[in-house]
């Protein structure tokens, strides 16, 4: 079956794509960093602010039961994204947060010489906190290696599993590559070994449709922002048994059940998570990002992604200049690429100025770039509203950068 998608239909749901930028028309190729927000995002949130705002949970009165419904029905949309239970689901600030709320929370079980696995792929979201555990009790850090085609070394994955892994934290798709991790196959080697499994969705859950429970992950973790909804808001997925076993990680108000002078008992998840006023009208957009994008086929949209991104390489084939980082087959929608004799900002800057929009610099992602030799990138990210007429907007701006550092 041909899988077919139309960007034009739904570029009109997004407001700024209509703007011009330096005198050309946007051609957003930024999304990977943030990606735009429809129209239903930002009614949503404005009709939240506008008319039937109040605090979450502990008011008795209309506007408290409307806004708090609103609030949990984020919740109920947000779990029925990657098929989750409500009670899995723990709004946080945004994927960061989450990879912090697991790594402090869990971390208080572990001992020096307890070992971690991450890859070399990863954002520095999900290496930093696990560093935090090295520096202050000793754990030991693993990292499994990345192969010249930006996928990972699995064979060297399986050598590294042993009896003192204690937890598998991997991205789902990378940030720089836009390579698909085997992320079901290492779940299950982790499994296998006693191990827990934490993966980063940031990217991953925006090209690809997730499903928790048949992926047998302990957690999952991603950001509304790159998910076409609002900046700090992101959600914890959670085995119902894995989060109940956490301790709490921040204390407030509603992450309690009683507070003594000399006695405290805690919340149930999710709540027990979620301390102090929540992102109240960013969890509304998120649940409204959310079930706008429901409405699409996610096949087709990847199909869509990849395509511009097959197109704007078939374009650039024979630049023996241009170096993209990450061929993998099994890979999504992102193109980053060096220029010979040109710093990638330098490239970003000359594209901006015919209006194009990309990412320069590491990502995020230090080891990585050191993995492939290089010091910055620039990074080209397609979403679901961008077009063939923007991919070749993208090649030809690229060429008139080419000739302007000759």
């Amino acid at each position: 079956m041909t899988l077919h998608f139309d960007p034009q239909s739904v570029r009109a749901d997004f407001p700024i794509l209509s703007r011009q930028v330096n005198g050309h028309p946007l051609v957003y190729l930024d999304s990977a960093a943030s990606a735009q927000k429809p129209r239903a995002v930002i009614e949503a949130m404005t009709r939240a602010m506008e008319g039937s705002y109040a605090n979450v949970h502990r008011g008795l009165h209309t506007l408290a039961n409307e806004t708090t419904e609103a609030y949990e029905k984020a919740r109920e949309s947000v779990a029925r994204l990657i098929n989750a239970d409500l009670n899995e689901i723990v709004f946080t600030k945004g994927g960061t947060e989450a990879i912090n709320l697991v790594a402090d929370t869990f971390g208080r079980s572990l001992k020096a010489g307890d070992e971690i696995i991450v890859s070399q792929a990863e954002h520095h979201a999900n290496i930093v906190p696990w560093h935090f555990l090295r520096e202050r009790l000793g754990v030991v850090l693993r990292f499994i290696p990345v192969l010249d085609d930006g996928s990972l070394d699995m064979e060297a994955y399986r050598g590294l599993l042993n009896d003192r892994t204690r937890m598998v934290a991997v991205g789902h798709m990378s940030n720089v590559t836009g390579v698909i991790a085997p992320i079901a196959e290492i779940i299950r080697l982790a499994k296998a070994a006693g191990a827990l499994t934490l993966i980063d969705g940031c990217q991953g859950v925006v090209h690809l449709a997730v499903d928790v429970k048949a992926l047998d992950v302990d957690f999952y973790v991603f950001s509304a922002h790159k998910l076409y909804g609002p900046t700090g808001i992101g959600a914890l997925y959670g085995k119902a048994e894995r989060l109940a076993a956490l301790p709490p990680y921040q204390g407030g108000g509603e992450m309690i059940g009683l507070v003594e002078e000399q006695r405290i008992t805690y919340a149930e998840p999710p709540h027990r998570f979620e301390a102090g006023t929540p992102a109240i009208i960013e969890a509304i957009g998120f649940g409204a990002a959310v079930d706008w994008l429901a409405q699409f086929d996610r096949q087709a949209v990847a199909a869509h992604e990849r395509a511009l991104y097959d197109r704007v390489v078939a374009r650039l084939d024979g630049d023996n200049g241009l170096r993209i980082l990450g061929t993998a087959p099994d890979k999504g929608g992102i193109l980053s690429f060096t220029v010979e004799g040109a710093h990638a900002h330098d490239i970003a800057q000359v594209l901006d100025r015919y209006g194009v929009a990309v990412r320069a610099g590491t990502h995020c992602a230090e080891p990585l770039m050191r993995r492939f030799g290089v010091t910055s990138s620039a990074r080209a990210s397609f979403a679901l509203y961008n077009t063939e007429a923007e991919a070749d907007a993208f090649v030809d701006a690229l060429a008139k950068a080419r000739r302007f550092f000759a």
